[in-house]
């Protein structure tokens, strides 16, 4: 199989997968919010917040770096592996351990410290996991771990939905999404052995060159969370006037933010397709092939998260009171500003993926540093007088750095600088097709089917129209 069509394929694969298991995400999470309401959410979101701090200091960067190494050619596949098996295994349990213990000091529920413990199983399986990915990704069989997502996330359903039969609660909740994890673990490693026999390794002297080249990726990846989750963990703690209480307001706050959550899965998924290829490239001096996968990359990117960025304006409230119910309309704001901070994911990680490639992720650490920073301060100074809004906007900020310092480092080190052209053409179909929904409701359509569907024709008739989707590469796409 060629590689353009492998890449075809996984491409494919992977939408439609993402679709059912976005849909099966956002299920769970329209089950959740009505059984926890405002409150009970904020207490699940601050559970999951405060663990993801524990987790991703865990991570170390391997999870980008297991796709780099095992990139390259005439590399002992099995061995490395093994030693990032291991090493992860070591890092989650090293990090996971001590969340419970340090969680006593937080002014949080018996019940949310409880939760804290049962959670914890879920990111070590997660942690695991991602390890795994990296071997799909390197071969192009990103199917398998599209019927992993799937089957665990069916579990994930059924679970949530026998808890909220039976009213169980919120501990049940997180117990049913640790043993989701370890399903989507199991399956993972299951299918990882069709491509090799992964065999925990303690070499000491490998794992140190392994921290030698990861470390830069981990204390960026460090930063990305400090600016990325301090906003949820301080609107759990911050002291401030509220009139529906603090963890209300962090459960309208992270109803919003889960939508968030699950859409930005298709960048990094896509991202985690195209990294191999762009390694490869870039190992083998292509660099003209490189800036052309990077391009078309970026188009994609652009072609998504343009009309999703309008055209949430307009539906935010529609949008947030079918995924968490009526309860939550309070979200759609909320999610008016969070979601340009989704497009601006979508539009700069390709390109932080790019820097990865061509190994200077040092060359960033500055950048998420000065985000970092500066996005904390914010929320010190922010959150107390506007709460959820500041911590949006604030996000927003941060989000815009980092895409913008992705790009003017892939600029210094390889000449590349994105064509906006296709920026040009999805915001002109973007805003006809916001002319669309307005007129669909001034004449009292109102059904969001109907409206989304329509909204999206519009969008894509238009995008042809403008060229900004090329009709040969469409034919060609669908002949293989």
């Amino acid at each position: 199989m060629r590689l353009s069509t492998k890449i075809a394929y996984n491409t494919i694969i992977q939408i439609v997968s993402k679709v059912i298991s976005t849909a099966l995400a956002l299920a769970a999470v329209a089950i959740i919010t009505r059984q926890l309401g405002q409150t009970g959410f904020g207490e699940y979101t601050t559970v999951v917040t405060y663990l993801s701090f524990f987790a991703i200091a865990a991570d170390l960067g391997l999870t980008l770096i297991t796709v780099q190494m095992i990139s390259k050619p005439d590399i002992d596949e099995d061995y490395v592996l093994g030693n990032l098996f291991g090493l992860r295994l070591v890092s989650a349990l090293i990090f996971l351990a001590p969340a419970p213990l340090i969680a006593v000091f937080f002014p949080y529920s018996a019940a949310m410290k409880m939760g804290i413990i049962i959670a914890s199983f879920s990111f070590l399986f997660i942690a695991l996991n991602q390890v795994l990915v990296g071997v799909f990704q390197k071969n192009l069989r990103m199917d398998k771990v599209s019927i992993a997502d799937i089957v665990s996330r069916v579990f994930l359903v059924v679970g949530i939905v026998i808890v909220y039969k039976f009213n169980y609660g919120l501990l049940s909740i997180l117990l049913v999404t640790s043993l989701s994890s370890l399903v989507n673990f199991i399956f993972h490693f299951y299918f990882s052995r069709q491509f090799t026999i992964i065999k925990l390794r303690f070499d000491f002297r490998f794992w140190q060159e392994i921290m030698i080249k990861s470390w830069p990726l981990a204390l960026t990846i460090t930063l990305n969370l400090i600016y990325l989750k301090t906003d949820t963990l301080l609107l759990s703690i911050v002291d401030r006037q509220s009139d529906i209480g603090i963890l209300a307001e962090v459960g309208l706050y992270g109803a919003a933010y889960k939508v968030i959550d699950v859409l930005v899965t298709l960048p990094f998924m896509f991202a985690g397709i195209i990294l191999p290829i762009l390694t490869l490239s870039w190992s083998q001096g292509k660099k003209e092939e490189f800036s052309t996968v990077l391009q078309k990359s970026f188009n994609v990117m652009a072609i998504i998260a343009i009309p999703v960025s309008l055209g949430t304006q307009l539906l935010a409230k529609d949008i947030m009171t079918l995924v968490a119910g009526p309860d939550f309309s309070g979200s759609g704001k909320i999610l008016q500003i969070l979601i340009l901070a989704a497009g601006m994911i979508f539009l700069g990680n390709m390109l932080a993926h790019a820097i990865i490639a061509i190994e200077k992720q040092k060359a960033v650490i500055k950048a998420y540093l000065f985000t970092a920073v500066t996005s904390v301060i914010g929320y010190l100074l922010l959150i107390p007088l506007y709460s959820y809004y500041a911590a949006a906007w604030v996000t927003v900020y941060s989000e815009s750095v980092i895409a913008l310092a992705s790009i003017y480092i892939i600029w210094k080190y390889t000449r590349f600088l994105p064509n906006l052209k296709i920026i040009i053409q999805t915001g002109a179909a973007s805003l006809l097709m916001c002319a669309s929904i307005w007129l669909l409701h001034f004449f009292q359509i109102n059904n969001l089917l109907i409206v989304l569907t329509v909204a999206i024709l519009i969008y894509f008739f238009f995008l042809f129209l403008f060229n900004g989707l090329n009709r040969k590469e469409i034919i060609e796409l669908l002949k293989k």
